[in-house]
């Protein structure tokens, strides 16, 4: 399978295409290479067979797939199989008298339940009587003490795949320092027990911390079978409808890779939608000259956000999922439960907003299917925000009616307020959560979100930013085109990708320098390889190098790229201006090496920004922008006015709309209250001040 740097037949495959799939809808773009032509469309999520919902979004961009060179998809299912517990029934083999490792974990509280007295442990992924330890021992210096018993790697699969065990994590001490133990094992087992999907640990994390390492081993084999049979089905399915193109995943830390490396390394896609939005942030960053970005990417099931400094995200090595570790490469994104979808209710007296979802079904009481909890759609619905005549372009209608008396009935009452007002609160609650979420990234950083631009999209970002920005006093609110699925169209601008690396844990000076030499070798030759066998050519190959350095005492490190002809004090001056910016000051330790990294990046041919945003032909001023008016809920008087409505394709460049109104499309709505005006710039975007 190939990554095309180039259209390979202009006059055949003229499309690239990237589904994403998301909590409520499955987002999908088709993107034309020759004219820049757009088409966006989505569909009802089905989450008991994703496959579904992602065919039929597919099928509704009424693309031939045989005119498609590349098809990028983002999926959310390996997460929410650990998130629901519905993985395969998973094993771990490590070494004799260490079989509790992953049962004992790191033996703390997660902090926000350190005084919780009726703390429940989520359900571990790995029943006890599931885990089998063997005799076999490699020293922190990676040499042999014992060999590996190779019939009891046997025997211990014999008696997994006996107890109904579909996949099994190997994780042995020191590994990261001597894989041949792993390696051996993976081998016999795969020999011995082909239906058994395996899992090693050396395979996603060469660090030290055997409890990390063993958890990240855990979470991958549990989802391996269930994202490799969605996987191969997806593509099956693309192939019987005529798609002989690149079909590419898109990684958790931003890249793509293969179809064939996600079946490998499943547990890489776990938070590959969010990562669409941020590539598309970056991208339109670059484009626009803003370098100082925070995304705001509002789903029907959640809100994410990530900051970006110089044109860079933050990015860590290791997330959780329900305070289980996993070590991989992730952007730090911050996510809560608030959403479209989230649910509104009342607790004691006081109102509430998620995290419970209505999700795609039944979804919010006025998609009509059942619900009888109001959400954030129901909501925008009473305030006017919405219409029930024009959701997704019009193909889907909304009940008014049954969202108000929802709203009355569950709210308003209960607060003695008026069914307008109600909603409102409810817009209160959420923003009052999703403050909370951004001042994590930026304030308790030491960042001024004052000096960010805020990028929103999905379905309800539009909506939701200029109330963002008017609270946190932020400059301005950036809204792209096609903002509902621009985590799809960031997928579009991803290069293929993948992290490895190796704990070394030294002191940072000339001879660590000189032997860290030999080590990134290795990992350059390994990363060349994953390249290679995506069909990179030679010359679009990048390797870049890293360090995680951290001062000699501390735990947490920051990764700092590696320069041609550093030296040890060139590469102590970064990390300690790096730890200046990041934590607001720097000391006078050491400073020790951790990890070295090399990041591998495939460049492909990417979409241009500029013609995608080009403006329509059918531009018209303000006036000719202006299709009708409603009432709708002005937050700068807190009060019903009339809203001019504007149809957003037909603003020219360099128009401006002042508030209040409401700019539609036909996959959301732009909210412009009454104290802000937005100015349609030459690209397309709409820039809220």
């Amino acid at each position: 399978m190939t990554v095309p740097t180039a259209d390979p037949s202009p006059t055949r495959r003229r499309y690239r295409l990237a589904v994403d799939i998301g909590g409520t809808f499955v987002d999908a773009i088709a993107y034309h290479d020759q004219t820049g032509e757009m088409i966006v469309r989505k569909s009802p999520t089905t989450p008991g067979t994703p496959a579904d919902g992602v065919m039929a979004a597919t099928s509704a961009t009424g693309v031939p797939l045989e005119e498609a060179s590349i098809y990028t998809h983002g999926t959310t299912l390996g997460l929410n199989a650990i998130l629901e517990r519905k993985g395969s029934v998973t094993g771990i083999i490590t070494n004799k008298g260490f079989r509790d490792i992953f049962e004992i974990a790191r033996g703390d509280l997660p902090r926000p339940s350190m005084y919780d007295f009726q703390y429940q442990r989520p359900r571990l992924l790995v029943q006890r009587r599931h885990t089998v330890g063997v005799g076999g021992r490699i020293d922190h210096l990676g040499q042999e003490v014992e060999p590996l018993d190779e019939e009891a790697v046997i025997e211990a699969g014999r008696l997994l795949t006996e107890q109904g065990v579909e996949a099994v994590a190997v994780c042995f001490l020191h590994s990261y320092a001597n894989t041949d133990h792993e390696e051996t094992a993976r081998h016999l087992l795969n020999q011995a027990f082909p239906d058994l999907m395996v899992s090693v640990s050396v395979d996603l994390v060469r660090e030290y911390h055997e409890y990390e390492r063993t958890s990240t081993a855990v979470a991958d084999a549990y989802i391996r079978p269930i994202l490799g049979h969605y996987l191969s089905d997806l593509e099956d399915r693309l192939r019987r409808d005529g798609f002989d193109g690149s079909f590419l995943i898109m990684r958790s830390a931003g890249g793509a890779m293969t179809s064939e490396i996600a079946r490998i390394s499943p547990l890489l896609t776990v938070f590959s939608g969010p990562a669409g939005g941020i590539a598309g942030t970056i991208s339109l960053g670059e484009a626009t000259g803003r370098s100082s970005l925070i995304s705001f990417d509002v789903g029907g099931t959640s809100l994410d956000s990530c900051v970006i400094v110089d044109g860079v995200p933050t990015e860590v090595y290791e997330a959780e999922i329900e305070n289980l570790p996993i070590r991989i490469p992730v952007f730090d994104i911050r996510t809560i439960g608030a959403g479209g979808g989230s649910i509104a209710w009342m607790d004691k007296g006081l109102l509430r907003v998620g995290p419970q979802s209505a999700g795609a079904v039944p979804g919010p009481i006025c998609y009509g299917r059942g619900n009888t909890e109001p959400t954030v759609t129901d909501a925008a619905l009473c305030l006017g925000y919405l219409a029930e005549d024009e959701f997704l372009g019009g193909e889907m209608s909304l009940d008014q009616a049954a969202a108000r008396q929802g709203v009355a009935e569950k709210l308003a009452q209960p607060l003695d307020m008026s069914t307008e007002e109600a909603a409102a609160a409810v817009f209160d609650v959420l923003l009052a959560r999703t403050v909370g979420a951004i001042r994590e990234i930026t304030v308790e950083r030491g960042l001024d979100p004052r000096e960010f631009s805020l990028v929103a999209f999905g379905g309800a970002g539009p909506m939701l930013a200029p109330l963002l920005a008017r609270e946190m006093e932020l400059p301005e609110v950036v809204i792209p085109v096609a903002p509902a699925v621009f985590s799809a169209w960031g997928m579009l601008m991803s290069d293929l990708e993948y992290d490895l690396g190796q704990t070394v844990l030294t002191m940072l000076d000339h001879a660590a320098l000189a032997h860290l030499e030999t080590v990134f070798k290795q990992l350059e030759s390994d990363a060349d390889q994953v390249l290679a066998a995506q069909a990179v050519p030679p010359e679009n190959r990048r390797l870049i190098r890293r360090l995680d350095l951290r001062y000699n005492g501390q735990e947490h490190t920051l990764s700092v790229d590696l320069a041609a002809n550093d030296t040890p004090q060139t590469v102590s001056d970064r990390f300690h201006r790096q730890h200046k910016d990041r934590y607001g000051h720097r000391l006078e330790e050491q400073v020790q090496i951790l990890t070295a990294r090399v990041r591998a990046v495939g460049k492909g041919h990417k979409p241009s920004l500029t013609n995608l945003n080009r403006p329509p032909a059918g531009s018209k001023g303000l006036a000719g922008s202006r299709v009708g008016e409603r009432d709708a809920f002005d937050f700068a008087e807190r009060r019903m006015r009339r809203f001019p409505i504007h149809e957003r394709d037909r603003l020219a460049p360099e128009t401006e709309v002042k508030g209040p109104a409401i700019i539609r499309e036909p996959t959301c709505i732009t909210i412009i209250h009454g104290d802000q005006a937005a100015l349609s710039d030459q690209l397309g975007n709409l820039v809220i001040t």
